[in-house]
């Protein structure tokens, strides 16, 4: 965890609710420098419901699943307007932004020592094994979730909860799995089965998609490369983005990604191409370069940024790589 409770002790629900939204489909070791810096410049959940939108996306730039962002923004302002106190239940918890099953019942066990079953993909693995459930995951949930509950105590909910989680992630790990050291080795189903290294099951996934796009980078005299923001809602909403053609499941050739260009001007193909896996799709992008007139830069809506600036401003890892990529090959 980016953060660490006392036992016995409650920690703070929103440094509780940061943390876990951070690591929603995220590792600590990602999470946690971020998890500091947005301490370190919003240490209320009013500071951050204050902040502007576009220096709450620019701070998470990099970490990935960019909704998580706009919706802990959005619940940071529900939040403050009803007084800077989260809600110490799962049902009311529930009703806000970004906060699903998981995070609600996390909040109230470890913020609020309510009795609620915490159920990560670390708590999961352990359940899988410890009472032998072989059916493949993602069916198998509502069975795991169910067996989690039957040992959740009555009191100290909260440090249960952390501690399965640690178990999970140090003794009962998906490979090698310690299970000498663990204290449940004893009554652990999949180990006295032979089966505990193979478990939890999962259901094979589909290959992923295939998209294909063109970037635009776009320099001035000056050397300011153009960004533009990405609407609101969708993936990447609200990001600084490099333009590019729409993403579709069929190759851009050059004079048709041109014709799609922001602005006419004398467009050159780099070498090579930008690959970013997204979470539903794998994404091609070619990346087309141009020096514009002082006209047709001022034609265009949105920031131009000075290239040395480029790594403060907020971009997404995707537009990164095409930076990265661009300058490399100019």
């Amino acid at each position: 965890m980016p953060w660490r409770a006392l036992p016995g002790k409650k920690a703070d629900p929103y440094a509780v609710w940061l943390s876990e939204i951070m690591l929603q489909q995220t590792t600590v070791t990602a999470v946690k420098p971020y998890f500091e810096a947005f301490l370190a410049r919003w240490p209320t959940v009013a500071a951050l419901a204050n902040a502007p939108n576009g220096d709450v996306m620019a701070a998470w730039a990099g970490l990935g699943y960019y909704a998580r962002a706009r919706n802990l923004h959005k619940c940071a302002a529900v939040v403050a307007e009803a007084g800077g106190a989260f809600p110490d239940n799962e049902a009311a918890l529930l009703e806000l932004p970004g906060v699903g099953p998981y995070t609600a019942a996390a909040i109230a066990a470890i913020a609020f020592d309510q009795k609620a079953t915490v159920v990560d993909g670390n708590v999961e693995r352990v359940m899988a094994r410890l009472f032998a459930v072989t059916e493949p995951l993602p069916a198998s949930k509502p069975i795991l979730k169910a067996h989690a509950a039957t040992l959740t105590p009555d009191k100290r909910a909260g440090d249960y909860a952390q501690a399965v989680m640690d178990l999970g992630a140090t003794i009962c790990t998906p490979t090698s799995p310690k299970c000498m050291l663990c204290p449940w080795a004893e009554y652990c189903q999949g180990r006295i089965a032979g089966i505990a290294e193979t478990l939890p099951r999962k259901t094979p996934k589909a290959a992923s998609p295939q998209k294909y796009g063109v970037a635009f980078w776009m320099e001035r005299r000056d050397g300011g490369v153009f960004l533009q923001r990405r609407p609101a809602k969708g993936l990447l909403g609200g990001m600084m983005e490099i333009p590019s053609t729409p993403w579709r499941g069929k190759t851009w050739d050059t004079a048709e990604a041109i014709k799609a260009a922001p602005v006419k001007a004398d467009w050159r193909a780099l070498d090579g191409a930008v690959v970013h896996v997204f979470t539903h799709f794998r994404l091609d992008l070619k990346v087309l370069t141009a020096r514009l007139s002082a006209k047709a830069a001022a034609s265009l809506a949105g920031e131009w940024v000075p290239v040395e600036r480029l790594g403060a401003a907020g971009l997404p890892s995707v537009m990164a790589k095409v930076a990265k990529h661009a300058l490399k090959n100019i």
